[in-house]
């Protein structure tokens, strides 16, 4: 009877340890934030905008990639197995691709596994080339001379035919299913910064090109950390960890004076990335809502402080008493970017090379006041430029001063009246040397720091004696018009995608017409020069030839380049491991929630 009772108490033991509940399941770690612009497509091959590149860049796997926290900036395999193979002559690089990677599930494979290839590779670079998909990155292709791809597209458009994905050239091509080779026809000793943007030469699958044909944009399916899976067009995109993604662990090696960072690389250390299981981005166009939904927890980082509230957020570019004691978190960074304002030289009022033209531009930007830009709408996060190359990048000369950062109102004045720019009928207004009514037009945006901007340069204009009128519209709408050549002048901003100046010269350089260089500029002496830094390797003789191209874009004015900006973050303290490599766009993956704390929105 003892026995029997024995066994029935055991029995029940070990029915109540196995009912015990299974613990419930950890809370999805959610990435929440916004962007003021509108995204316009997803496609690698179509794709021109920061923010579109943002999300591809999250997406689609590059060979390569930038290191997180390392400082200089350094390049390191991503999808590669090692750093490719170089030749002295700087014309063929080898890269291998780890074997043992996949996309990302989709109806396109069929129902199977699909694995990444050397061949994709191929195949995504050569849809830059096909004129069907309108590529405004070819240009960055087209300098480095693939050998064979340029002949491939002009046989396609000289024929009016698709283009030819099948046809073998000596430039690209993929010799066993894991090694890719590219040969250029001439020296480009920086061109594996190509190779290090997932949503430039990120690799997509033939398949999913073909099963989507003109809706890829919308259905992008890489190898890379996120899958994006959900889209309303303009309002929010939301991404979710890739179930596919290969096991790739957090190993960073940031600079060792800053105890911030050298703690983060310690306490993430091996960890599997991503470590955010969504990312949610909102599109809040407008500063105000944007900046009183990170204040309100809705938002998990704000990126780039808007300019009217930099004085609330961080007075004297301190993080105010207030957000510090939220815990929140604040990091300035000196972007390598311009703002710029571009003259459509195929314009007839403000285009052209004829003297009196390029004085016109001239005196258009003498006349811009860039401190009172940089006080009254900026509010101090930005500097003034005096050139097209950024702090940042390798060629810029912090020393060098310029017609570009100088406001001269007497001098703009001045030359305006020496050609013939002068008030013939007594109306306040200055015609045109031939006496023909002079009419400036400048293309912007409803948001309110382009209004700010706009009623800037309208004050600057009524000053110098010009009208001025605003063609407004929303950003995707002028990128549309600019590339087309359409619009007289226009303000835009550029950022480095690479640590390198070329990227701020191909904005002059005549064969980048209606891709990078939207003003249409293009003069002989300057495509030369240009051409001709490309093929150096980094030293005195490549920046003697940086400095000269600069001086042209100066002299002849087709940009006014206002000032390289700064960006200031901020982060709420639940956000953990925020750093900001300003040429690493899918920072998400180096991120970590803790959810708990986000739920409770503690302060």
């Amino acid at each position: 009877m003892k026995r029997a009772l024995c066994g029935l108490w055991l029995a029940s033991l070990a029915w109540a340890c196995s009912a015990q509940p299974t613990p419930p399941p950890s809370p999805t770690k959610t990435l929440r934030y916004a962007f003021p612009i509108a995204e316009t497509s997803f496609d690698p091959a179509q794709i021109s905008d920061l923010y579109s590149r943002t999300v591809a860049a999250g997406i689609f796997d590059a060979p390569l990639e930038f290191a997180f926290m390392a400082r200089p900036f350094r390049l390191r395999p991503n999808t590669a197995a090692g750093m490719p193979e170089v030749s002295a002559d700087y014309r063929t690089f080898t890269v291998r691709i780890q074997p043992g990677i996949h996309f990302d599930d989709d109806p396109a494979f069929g129902g199977k596994k699909r694995e990444l290839t050397a061949a994709d590779y191929v195949y995504s670079i050569k849809r830059h080339y096909d004129p069907r998909w309108k590529s405004g990155n070819l240009y960055i292709l087209e300098n480095a001379k693939i050998l064979g791809l340029s002949e491939l597209r002009k046989r396609a458009l000289q024929d009016k035919t698709p283009f030819d994905y099948d046809t073998d050239v000596e430039g690209l091509r993929a010799l066993d299913r894991y090694t890719l080779r590219i040969t250029l026809a001439e020296p480009n000793p920086r061109f594996l910064y190509n190779l290090a943007d997932g949503s430039f030469t990120g690799a997509l699958a033939r398949e999913v090109v073909d099963a989507y044909g003109d809706k890829v944009g919308e259905h992008p399916v890489g190898t890379g950390p996120y899958r994006l899976a959900q889209w309303r067009r303009s309002s929010r995109m939301l991404l979710r960890k890739n179930p596919n993604y290969r096991e790739v662990r957090y190993d960073e090696q940031p600079p060792a004076d800053d105890a911030r960072l050298v703690a983060i690389a310690q306490k993430f250390k091996g960890r599997r990335l991503p470590m955010i299981d969504e990312v949610q981005i909102a599109v809040i166009e407008e500063a105000q809502p944007r900046w009183l939904s990170f204040l309100n927890g809705e938002q998990d980082i704000l990126e780039t402080v808007p300019g009217e509230f930099a004085n609330i957020a961080m007075p004297n570019n301190r993080l105010a008493p207030n957000l510090a004691k939220r815990g929140i978190g604040m990091l300035r960074v000196p972007r390598a970017d311009v703002a710029v304002t571009y003259f459509g030289m195929e314009n007839p009022v403000v285009g052209g090379n004829a003297p009196e033209k390029v004085a016109l531009r001239r005196a258009i930007a003498l006349a811009v006041d860039v401190e009172r830009e940089i006080l009254l709408v900026r509010r101090g996060q930005a500097v003034p430029a005096q050139s097209p190359i950024a702090p940042g990048t390798w060629g810029y000369d912090p020393a060098f001063k310029s017609e570009m950062g100088e406001h001269n109102l007497a001098r703009a004045k001045a030359l305006l009246d020496l050609y013939g720019y002068v008030d013939r009928d007594g109306d306040g207004w200055r015609e045109l040397p031939d006496g023909r009514p002079l009419q400036l037009e400048y293309a912007t945006s409803p948001d309110q720091t382009s209004r700010q901007l706009a009623e800037l340069w309208k004050k600057n204009m009524d000053a110098l004696g010009l009208r001025i009128d605003f063609k407004v519209a929303k950003w995707p709408e002028q990128l549309k018009a600019s590339r087309a050549g359409k619009l007289m002048m226009w303000g835009v901003g550029w950022s480095a995608g690479q640590p390198d100046a070329d990227t701020f010269l191909a904005l002059g350089y005549g064969p980048n017409k209606g891709q990078a260089n939207h003003a249409r500029f293009d003069l002989k002496a300057f495509n030369e020069l240009y051409e001709r830094q490309r093929m150096l390797p980094d030293g005195p003789e490549r920046q003697a030839l940086l400095d000269q191209a600069k001086k042209i874009m100066i002299a002849y004015m087709p940009y006014k380049v206002h000032v390289h900006r700064i960006t200031t973050d901020l982060w709420h303290p639940w956000v953990l491991g925020f750093d900001r490599n300003i040429f690493v766009r899918d920072y998400w993956k180096y991120l970590d929630i803790d959810a708990a704390m986000q739920a409770r929105g503690e302060r």
